[in-house]
């Protein structure tokens, strides 16, 4: 089956913590997807899903006929499954097209939930799929080859090695640099470095780097990272 991508980019709600749902910055013409429990903080914002997606443990009965009712597209799975509701959320917009992910509220709360839907970043038939976790104040991706980020001076900006050692790291526009040199995953050197501009730049030889910026004040869900 092919789809046609009409919108830009896929925004997917999951069920982690939001601690201030209105900082998300929406695009007119966002692809939005509701993670099971994830419904709720679209509910929050006033807006209604393109797509449902899961096995609906952590949704009611009357939500489900509502949206069934609104012409929201359901997909539904048996609770007795292999990949999570967010998994198979991602499966569904890579299959539909898109190219462009975020995922909305996906971390908080279990460790076990936050680690797995962190893993799938290493999905390999993202291919050359942006993705990356937003939830306005805090975002989470992986950084391979060069990469680019619009910031804050005050920003906090951390850099762990994943899924290996990371090689010929060199950064920009933060107050620790690195130059050339390399992090292993049980390092936690790159723990805690600082904005000092508007933009950072991160540049990885070899191996992928977890970038994890927190940003200082509201800010919203932008296209800044552009690899």
């Amino acid at each position: 089956m092919f789809f046609l991508v009409a919108h830009k980019r896929a925004l997917l709600f999951a069920n982690g913590e939001a601690r201030s749902p209105q900082q998300l910055r929406l695009q007119a013409d966002d692809y939005l997807v509701a993670v099971d429990g994830g419904l709720r903080h679209l509910r929050t914002l006033g807006l209604k899903p393109h797509l449902l997606v899961g096995d609906f443990d952590s949704i009611s009965a009357q939500e489900l006929e509502e949206c069934r009712l609104e012409g929201v597209e359901i997909l539904r799975y048996p609770s007795q499954k292999d990949q999570t509701d967010l998994e198979l959320a991602l499966v569904a917009a890579l299959g539909r097209g898109y190219r462009k992910i975020v995922i909305a509220f996906g971390l908080g709360g279990r460790l076990d939930h936050s680690l797995g839907n962190l893993a799938l970043l290493s999905r390999p038939d993202c291919g050359e799929a942006v993705l990356r976790f937003d939830d306005g104040g805090m975002e989470v991706f992986l950084a391979r080859g060069v990469c680019r980020t619009a910031c804050q001076p005050g920003d906090i900006v951390s850099l762990l090695a994943w899924n290996g050692a990371a090689y010929d790291i060199t950064t920009a526009g933060l107050a620790y640099p690195l130059s050339g040199e390399s992090l292993q995953p049980w390092q936690t050197r790159g723990i805690s470095n600082l904005c000092t501009g508007l933009e950072f730049e991160i540049s990885c030889g070899e191996g992928a780097l977890l970038v994890i910026h927190q940003r200082q004040g509201i800010r919203g869900l932008e296209d800044e990272n552009e690899d």
